[in-house]
Order: structure tokens, then C-alpha cells, then sequence
């Protein structure tokens, strides 16, 4: 990984803010030894430098940027990176932070945490991944968690520091993204999978949360049942605690960010919903603790967090990360929404889980679209028009489009010529490589076009643009070879399409959670209680 150094050992857009001032070769199911009880931690502490008040004297800043580590954003091809975020109609644009946890174990103080001698210095994993997405209008803020058991594809990734090139692979454990390159490798993953621009990472390990969580004074946590995470067979993080709420902090935080054992179903999913809860948490105590003007707190807070980082070049500066802290500062607590991914069991990989189809990717475009997650604000119309085409496009006579008949449906069979009516409307409309797909017909219930790589993007938007299909129906995928138009069940006739109803209400498998709720406590598995 090319990051910048800050000590032996160490590991591994949108710069609109004021710095004036200063697998590869890993295993294909990410499987590790059971020795290797690897710490599973939140990233949501990166979130104090960000989310909390912003103070520390502007000249200060000179001396913490030394603190931060930097690396790399995109490590993938270039011709893969999702389209910009389009700008509202005040010309604002929303961002989107991709905040890592990763389990090096490259220093004796992240060993010491991590444990497990025989991993020392072995390829770090992002065990922690979320995607924290900042409204254009800064009115709202939704942050989504992936799984680290969840399985992708991972693209091809180049590491910066030594130009190995990693080649891509298929249906791997996410968590192993950060060894193939660095961070940015990650982000490539994210990007593949959600077609969301990212503009910015943060980084933390091991040692960094406990540090930040001695720093902030503790984080109230809330427990149902006493809580021992500790089984017969060496299973868990050691949380113990008692039933109600107690203010964590250092080593004890970090147990709460990798329980796993002990909670709910001893899941790595709830897992995740005890680190939303100590990030809403976080926030909130952030937000209100009045100490914190303290001006030594502050220095020391600021210190600390800077220390634990390591962020994309474009915010590798103190002064960026402010600008960035006031930025996010405008969002209320209670318009911040905590989400998870939604899921299903793999099929092939028993233990591992893949997208859920449908909800999941209704998720990641209600986030592309910037469609506020706790349905509060302004609504798209019910009829939506295409969007602005703002990637590049080829003349319409030289843009490929492959038609094909998606119409049949469980009650109706398909309606025989569809494809081919379709391609010859577009080539009366200019595209005269449209061709119809002779192969058997499709199910889709929604006219879909998609396209393969980030550098037909225009291409595929301008047809819809053409056709009248709204932007949410286009979409990447490593299924067609070229932009592919899939004529659905509701295009049945005629040559005009009209564009269904979209539904924007959050999936209710995402389990979202509001910023401001403090009534969450974890539920505790009836046989980690003492």
C-alpha cells in the first residue's frame, strides 16, 4: 500500500474545503484459522473527527496534519469508476465517505489487541465497511453497513507502492478487498458493487479505537440482560457488563465494536446493529457534552484522532478535515439514518451472505439518487424523467444497443416480436447499431438497460434519455457485454413508455435506525448471560 509514513510498520475528490493553511493471494473463501480471533470493531469511531465539535486553534492545524496517514482513493481501472454524483439545482453535490475498520496487526499495539502472533504483519482486513452518504443539501445523512461475511466481486486493483496488479475475482469475502492494494481498493469494490461514486475513506485499526475511545470519555451502550462474550470454546470478544446502560471506553469499547457472541443470533449482522448503536450514541454525546470546549480536551481529542487515521489524499490534511466536520455538522441527529445492507444466506458458501436481490439494490439507489432514507423532505415526481445524461456519450449512430424481450412474466407469456420492434423504434430515433437479441426471451418485470464498465455509462443514460426511461432503470452489471436493453413486462406495446410509480421507502430489510433514538439496547442471547 502507498501511504505516507508516520512510523515503521505503519499500513496502509471532492476537495471543495479550505486548506490554506497548511484474492491475491489470499483464500478464496476468506477464511482464517480459528486461532486467529480476529477483533470485529466498528469504524463508526472515525466518525469523532467528523461528526463532533470542531475546535483546536486554526494554527494547530500545521501540526496535527504530520499525524495523518495517506493513501490512494481509487485503486482500480479508471474506466470502472462509478459517474460523479449529479449536482441539485443549487448546484450542490452530495458525498460520500467510505469508513473502514481494518484488523492490522502491524505494530505491537494493534498485536497486543488483535492477538494471534502467527497473523503478525499478514495482510490487513476491512473487517468493518461503512458507506456514510451526506445529502446535497446537507438536510440528512444515511449511513449503510456491509456485512464483512458478505461476498463479491472484487475488480482488478494495483498497488500504488509496488505496482503488483492483483486480478479481479468473483463471490470473495469483502473483508479481503483492503489486502489487494490498500484502501482504495475497497472503494473499488463498493463501487462495483453499488455504482456509487465515493469521494473520500477513513481508515482506523485496532489501536486507534481504543485511543479515541479513552479520548471522548466513553460512549453509553445499553444491554438488555448482564453479558459475559465468552464460550467454553474460546468464542468472543470478553464483553462483560451488566444489564442497562454503562458508559464504554478504551479496550472495553473495542469489545463492544467485535462482539459478535452474545448478541442477538451471534451473528456478524448483529453485530452491526451494536456498532450503529455506539455510533448514534457517539454522535449524540459529541454533540451535547459541553466539556468538550475545553480547550486541553480538544487538543488532546484532536491529537488522538489524528493519530488513528488514515484517509484518501484529498483529505489528508487537518484543514480539509475541518472544512469537512462543518459540512456534516449540518445534518440534525434525528435526520441521520443507520442502515444495513440487505441480505440472504449464499446459496454455495454456507455461513456467507450475498445482497438481497431487489431490496439491496433499491438501497444503493435510493443513496446514488440521494433520496433521503427516513422519508422525510422532498419526493421525486411519481412519474420520473430521465436524468441528465453527465457522462460522456457517443453519437447516437454509434452507440451498440443489444434489444432483447424481457416481457414474459409468471401470469403472461411473452409477446413475440417485442425485441425486434423495439430496436427497429430505435433506429428510427438515430441508433442505427440497435439490433434485437434472437435468443430466447427474458423474465424482467421493469424495462432495464444495463452496460458493463463505467465508460458506456453515457452511452446507456442517452438511451434512456431517448426512450423516456427514468435513470434508476439503468444500471451496471458484468452480466451483458455491451449496453443491453431488456424490454419488461411493463412494455408490453406501443412505443412510448411510461415509466411506473417508483417506490422510495427505505427496504424494511435494511433495519434502519434513527440518529437520535435513545431507546436502542442490544438484546443478549440467553447463553452468554451471567
Amino acid at each position: 500500500m502507498s501511504l505516507s509514513p508516520r512510523h515503521p510498520g505503519g499500513s496502509e475528490g471532492h476537495d471543495g474545503y479550505d486548506d490554506r493553511g497548511g484474492n491475491g493471494a489470499g483464500s478464496h473463501d476468506g477464511r482464517r484459522p480459528r486461532r486467529r480471533r480476529a477483533l470485529r470493531w466498528s469504524a463508526t469511531v472515525l466518525t469523532v473527527v467528523i461528526l463532533g465539535t470542531a475546535g483546536a486553534g486554526y494554527l494547530y492545524y500545521r501540526h496535527l496534519n504530520g499525524n495523518i496517514r495517506k493513501g490512494d482513493l481509487f485503486l482500480g481501472d479508471d474506466k470502472d469508476r462509478a459517474p460523479e454524483s449529479k449536482a441539485n439545482a443549487a448546484g450542490q453535490k452530495p458525498l460520500n465517505i467510505l469508513l473502514i475498520g481494518s484488523d492490522a496487526r502491524d505494530s505491537a499495539e494493534n498485536q497486543k489487541l488483535g492477538g494471534a502472533r502467527d497473523t503478525f504483519n499478514t495482510a490487513p482486513r476491512a473487517d468493518v465497511q461503512m458507506l456514510l452518504h451526506v445529502s446535497a443539501d446537507r438536510s440528512n445523512m444515511a449511513v449503510v453497513s456491509m456485512p464483512r461475511d458478505t461476498l463479491v466481486d472484487i475488480p482488478q486493483c494495483t498497488d500504488p507502492g509496488n505496482g503488483k496488479v492483483y486480478a479481479p475475482v468473483t463471490q470473495t469475502i469483502t473483508n479481503d478487498s483492503l489486502g489487494r492494494g490498500g484502501p482504495g481498493c475497497t472503494v473499488a469494490t463498493w463501487e462495483k458493487l453499488t455504482d456509487i461514486h465515493i469521494d473520500h475513506f477513513m481508515m482506523i485499526d485496532f489501536a486507534g479505537v481504543v485511543s479515541m475511545g479513552n479520548a471522548i470519555g466513553g460512549v453509553p451502550v445499553c444491554v438488555d440482560a448482564n453479558i459475559h462474550s465468552k464460550s467454553s470454546d474460546g468464542h468472543g470478544s470478553g464483553l462483560r457488563l451488566k444489564k442497562g446502560t454503562t458508559y464504554v471506553k478504551g479496550t472495553q469499547a473495542l469489545q463492544w465494536l467485535r462482539t459478535r457472541y452474545g448478541f442477538e443470533d451471534n451473528t456478524d449482522i448483529a453485530r452491526a446493529k451494536a456498532q450503529h448503536q455506539y455510533m448514534n450514541a457517539m454522535v449524540r454525546q459529541l454533540r451535547a457534552n459541553a466539556t468538550l470546549s475545553n480547550p486541553g480536551k480538544l487538543r488532546a481529542l484532536a491529537e488522538t484522532a489524528t493519530t488513528a487515521l488514515t484517509v484518501d489524499n484529498g483529505l489528508g490534511t487537518v484543514a480539509k478535515l475541518y472544512g469537512l466536520s462543518k459540512e456534516l455538522k449540518k445534518v440534525p441527529t434525528d435526520r441521520i439514518t443507520m442502515t444495513t445492507m440487505p441480505w440472504v444466506y449464499s446459496a454455495t458458501d454456507s455461513g456467507r451472505v450475498v445482497p438481497r436481490p431487489g431490496d439491496a439494490a433499491k438501497l444503493f439507489r435510493l443513496v446514488r439518487d440521494d433520496i433521503a432514507l427516513d422519508g422525510k423532505g422532498k419526493k421525486k415526481p411519481a412519474q420520473p424523467k430521465a436524468q441528465t445524461v453527465t457522462a460522456p456519450a457517443a453519437p447516437d449512430d454509434k452507440i451498440a444497443v443489444q434489444v432483447r424481450n424481457g416481457t414474459m412474466s409468471s401470469t403472461q407469456i411473452p409477446v413475440s416480436g417485442r425485441a425486434r420492434a423495439i430496436a427497429q423504434l430505435l433506429v428510427g430515433k438515430g441508433f442505427t447499431q440497435a439490433l434485437a437479441d434472437p435468443s430466447a426471451s427474458l423474465s424482467e418485470e421493469q424495462t432495464v438497460i444495463r452496460y458493463p464498465s463505467a465508460d458506456l455509462a453515457g452511452d446507456a443514460r442517452r438511451v434512456a434519455e431517448v426512450l423516456g426511461i427514468p435513470d434508476s432503470a439503468v444500471e451496471k452489471s458484468t452480466d451483458v457485454s455491451g449496453v443491453t436493453l431488456v424490454v419488461g413486462a411493463d412494455w408490453r406495446s406501443g412505443t412510448t413508455y411510461t415509466a411506473p410509480r417508483e417506490d422510495d421507502s427505505t427496504p424494511k430489510t435494511a433495519q434502519a435506525i434513527n440518529g437520535a433514538d435513545k431507546g436502542q439496547c442490544m438484546h443478549v442471547n440467553p447463553a452468554y448471560t451471567w
